[in-house]
């Protein structure tokens, strides 16, 4: 094989869509396995929907997953000229034909007819192109265009079903079958990897493309069509915006990992062969053929997206699990940020070698980073953030809470005050009250990091210090009740 190239094509619409990255990935592994090119073409030509501002989401998502283009990238805006061109062959070809109809008129003329579609009322009235004339495609009667597509085989399509497609409108912009073929042509594009909602649009592309190369007397060189399966909810249906969790971005300023994110993409209707379910870029780009692309629907699992980020996450040496956690408790100037997102911590109040201590324990309990600053604002603040569910269970409907905690209170004001002795010291305090540890340390727990969760109650204690774990407790105790009764035994 030559080397190929390939591309995406998104258009500029506020995010970048989980499915447009799963089809980067396909094409970029492709590339990358056949020592090929990868672009990106920016679909801009609807002005009314396209900002600026969202083609820099596309280019951030990619550079972020790991996969920029190997070429900047390209707007279709710079091929308009090259569209208006190819019209005006095959219409001189008599490839295709104006039409004046309105949607209003079609429709009615179809009321009592037994097709649906365009019924080709136009097709022999020679109107001339100008206002308000429409160009449409002089569809063969019959026949068949046979799509050969490397992951769904060889996909029929009788030619008498294909209504008579318009191709330019009334006010001279080419529709997308004639432009993306137009684009891909310009751009020596060798093989169209897209997702299967296009599949509809490839016998119409086919046929002008046959046209266009009769019209201009050269052989017919088709690129190589795959068309990826579509992606789909719990409810199997086709993922969407309007209803599913689907911007790139959003899983990022989660704190989903982009390893994590390409390798959970990569799983979306191909398989690597094996059993481990981690597999890094080096083995996708070696084991990566289109050929071995399922064409079944793929289940966009988000729960299994984030069990595999947390395996991502506890794969980290512990250098990189403090860098990348970054964003989310330190940010530095300039830095990305999640979008909405600060540490709920002034930045004075934050210790980077505090935050390096219990690193290690948060790493094995998250498996999103967005879930670290909840895991440690403890640290970093005067007074927790009490959560009043927990409050409420732990401490304030349980009858032994205010004595537990100023018996608590008691001890740790002599003993060391170290994980192992915090420990031994609370075991102690909880067999005077007729607790198991596990519901000793619940109230201390929420007294001291102000929810029922989070991680270990005792490395956690020794890291803020006696003097604000003290203080903390006697906080909870009053407000469970005040100073309690001397402590049994």
């Amino acid at each position: 094989m030559d080397a190929p190239r390939v591309r995406i094509a998104p258009s500029p619409t506020g995010f970048f869509h989980v499915g447009s990255a799963r089809t980067a990935l396909f094409n970029w592994l492709f590339a990358r396995r056949h020592g090929g090119t990868f672009v990106v073409r920016i679909e801009d030509t609807d002005a009314e929907r396209n900002r600026e501002e969202w083609v820099d989401v596309i280019v951030d998502a990619l550079n972020w997953l790991g996969l920029p283009p190997d070429e900047p990238p390209v707007r279709q805006s710079q091929f308009a000229a090259a569209h208006a061109e190819a019209a005006t062959r095959l219409y001189e070809s008599g490839a295709l034909y104006g039409c004046d109809c309105t949607r209003e008129a079609i429709d009615e003329r179809l009321v009592h007819a037994p097709q649906t579609g365009y019924d080709g009322h136009c097709r022999d009235r020679g109107l001339a192109r100008g206002p308000g004339v429409a160009l449409r495609f002089r569809v063969p009667d019959d026949g068949e265009t046979i799509v050969h597509d490397v992951i769904r085989g060889d996909v029929v399509f009788q030619n008498a079903s294909i209504e008579d497609f318009v191709v330019v409108r009334s006010n001279g912009a080419a529709l997308f079958a004639l432009s993306n073929l137009v684009d891909d042509r310009a751009m020596k594009i060798t093989h169209v990897v897209r997702g299967e909602e296009h599949l509809a649009n490839t016998p119409k592309q086919l046929l002008l493309a046959a046209a266009l190369d009769a019209a201009e007397g050269v052989e017919p060189s088709p690129p190589v069509f795959a068309h990826v399966p579509l992606l789909v909810n719990e409810q199997r249906q086709k993922i969407s915006k309007r209803r599913d969790p689907v911007a790139v971005e959003l899983y990022r300023d989660q704190g989903f990992l982009a390893p994590a994110m390409l390798n959970f993409l990569a799983l979306l209707g191909w398989s690597p062969g094996g059993d481990d379910e981690m597999v890094d870029l080096d083995t996708m780009i070696q084991r990566f053929a289109l050929e071995d692309v399922n064409h079944s629907p793929a289940f966009f699992d988000v729960a299994k997206l984030t069990h595999l980020n947390g395996a991502y996450i506890r794969a980290l040496d512990i250098a990189s699990f403090v860098e990348v956690c970054h964003p989310w408790v330190a940010p530095r100037p300039g830095e990305w940020l999640p979008a909405d997102q600060v540490p709920p911590w002034p930045s004075e109040r934050f210790d980077p070698a505090v935050f390096a201590s219990i690193a290690p324990l948060i790493q094995e309990r998250v498996a999103t980073l967005g879930e670290v600053p909840g895991m440690v604002d403890f640290l970093f603040l005067d007074e927790p953030v009490i959560d009043p569910a927990d409050f409420a269970k732990a401490i304030a409907r349980q009858p032994h809470a205010a004595a537990l905690l100023n018996d608590v209170l008691r001890e740790f004001e002599a003993c060391p005050f170290d994980a192992e002795s915090l420990h031994r010291t609370l075991v102690e305090v909880g067999e005077r009250h007729g607790l198991a540890l596990r519901k000793a340390q619940a109230p201390v727990r929420v007294a001291v990091t102000g929810r029922s969760i989070g991680p270990p109650l005792f490395e956690s204690m020794a890291l803020l210090g006696r003097d604000t774990v003290r203080r903390r407790l006697a906080a909870a105790a009053k407000a469970a009740g005040g100073v309690a009764a001397p402590a049994p035994g």
